[in-house]
């Protein structure tokens, strides 16, 4: 399998994966800033009444530059004040998460009826009353988020839900991520574009809801058909693993499966067959078949690289982890299983001292990723300019909950085995220790950083004072996992 956004890097060539991380290719962020121009929703006017000139770019996602090098962009939503309260309700009433219509302008460029709805999971838990906050408004400060500041809220983003075929340079959806200015998980997503795996794009934004106070927000290339169709060079399809999933084997009715893993392409041709194939097998190989036989359905070497990327990112929510984050790439020339990172807001926050061994959870023991230092239920907003969410449901639950778990429980029958296995110790040990040199030891991960950080751009949210803590906060941990894993690593 060749990728063909991403090229496999090793440390004989950390030059180039540094030198292609600070000249982009999607590790980057946002476009030229003479671009930038007055929203019409950011002074609360109609969309329909506004003098932008309401477009579909022609470009395709490929091609966007959305996600170019050393820019941040402009963002604005204007959407009905009935429709949003009506959508907050929903949620506080039973967790739905509907669509409303909205416009959004991107450096003034107007595109009129799009959806937009509420993302995320434990993110959102301080608006039903689930979390650590009340219902409403009383959000908890540990999410940061609030239906009373509507521009703090994660949203999904969909140009084509109301005007069917409608796009943004070509692209269909953005995931709106929460926190502000999430340095770690800018960091995170670059780092993985760096070390050769596929990812997904970003870019810095100061964004305002009908005319409100300006907030500094990550905007995410949100996986879809036309992403999933440009991974690879070779076909393949693509699942996201819903947060409620369960990564076990229950029966081969393909209907019971149906909402665990949402297939982003191929659906006219293919199906969630082989998903079901491998959970079958795995549930029912022994250690000696799940050794000798892993190779026929999953790319160990490429598994092998994600797995020490989440211990080197020190991500505790990732496969394994509560928010069950990650998508399945199968590949059908060589009818074998790859994995992709999703949601990276957790990553780089928690014990930069964990060795390559431990099993980095949130709220688990060792190396475990714990809640980051001075955030308590009612105070502070975690170190490294993360400022994630790590509401009591994430901190409360370790991915070592038990193999194969979900729901909000981690755990993954699948990492868990193969981390514990000797037979594939060596390929994880290789690939560690080729990513310790291509993400920190070459200088790579703080050489990102700095880049990173000079594009972001201050708002009414956050001032250029505060994004410098911030990044050296996280500068810090940088150095410190450096120098934790430098003895640790084997060559």
């Amino acid at each position: 399998m060749r990728l063909t956004r991403h090229t496999v890097l090793s440390s004989s060539v950390v030059a180039f994966a540094f030198a292609f991380a600070l000249t982009g290719c999607g590790a980057g962020t946002a476009t030229d800033p003479s671009a930038a121009g007055t929203s019409a929703a950011s002074t609360g006017t109609p969309a329909d009444a506004a003098s932008e000139e309401t477009t579909t770019a022609e470009t395709t996602a490929a091609e966007s530059t959305l996600f170019a090098t050393d820019a941040s962009h402009t963002v604005s939503i204007a959407w009905d004040e009935a429709d949003y309260a009506g959508m907050i309700a929903a949620y506080e009433a039973d967790g739905s998460k509907e669509w409303i219509r909205a416009d959004i302008t991107i450096d003034g460029t107007l595109v009129a009826d799009i959806g937009v709805r509420l993302k995320g999971n434990s993110t959102l838990r301080s608006l039903s009353g689930d979390g650590n906050g009340a219902r409403g408004g009383g959000a908890a400060v540990s999410s940061g988020i609030s239906s009373d500041v509507p521009e703090s809220l994660p949203l999904l983003i969909d140009f084509d839900k109301y005007v069917d075929g409608q796009t943004y340079e070509g692209l269909t959806q953005l995931s709106l991520r929460p926190g502000s200015p999430v340095l770690n998980e800018a960091l995170a997503l670059a780092l993985t574009e760096v070390s050769g795996q596929a990812t997904q794009r970003y870019a810095y934004t100061t964004y305002s809801v009908n005319g409100s106070p300006t907030q500094t927000r990550l905007l995410v290339e949100n996986p879809d058909e036309a992403y999933a169709d440009s991974l690879f060079d070779t076909a393949g399809v693509l699942y996201k693993s819903d947060a409620e999933s369960s990564f076990t084997y229950q029966g081969d009715d393909l209907a019971t499966y149906g909402e665990q893993f949402k297939q982003l392409n191929a659906e006219d041709t293919e199906d969630l067959q082989p998903v079901v194939d491998f959970l079958k097998w795995l549930s029912e190989a022994n250690d000696e078949e799940f050794d000798a036989e892993l190779a026929n359905w999953v790319d160990v070497e490429s598994f092998a690289r994600y797995a020490a990327t989440m211990n080197l990112l020190v991500n505790g929510d990732d496969m394994a982890g509560p928010g069950q984050n990650y998508y399945l790439w199968y590949d059908l020339e060589t009818k074998k299983i790859s994995v992709i990172s999703w949601d990276l807001n957790l990553a780089m926050t928690g014990n930069a001292a964990a060795s390559p061994d431990e099993e980095v959870s949130i709220g688990g023991g060792g190396g475990g990723m714990q809640r980051p230092q001075g955030e308590s239920d009612d105070a502070g907003a975690p170190p490294a300019g993360a400022r994630p969410d790590a509401t009591e449901a994430g901190v409360e639950a370790g991915i070592g909950a038990g193999a194969g778990g979900g729901g909000g429980r981690g755990g993954n029958e699948l990492k868990e085995r193969f981390l514990a296995s000797e037979t594939f110790q060596s390929a994880y040990d290789a690939a560690h220790a080729d990513l310790y040199e291509v993400l920190y030891g070459s200088g790579t991960a703080a050489g990102l950083l700095d880049r990173i950080a000079a594009v972001v751009p201050s708002s009414d949210d956050l001032t250029e004072a505060e994004l410098a803590q911030q990044t050296d906060t996280l500068r810090t941990f940088i150095q410190e996992r450096t120098d934790a894993l430098r003895d640790q690593v084997q060559g």
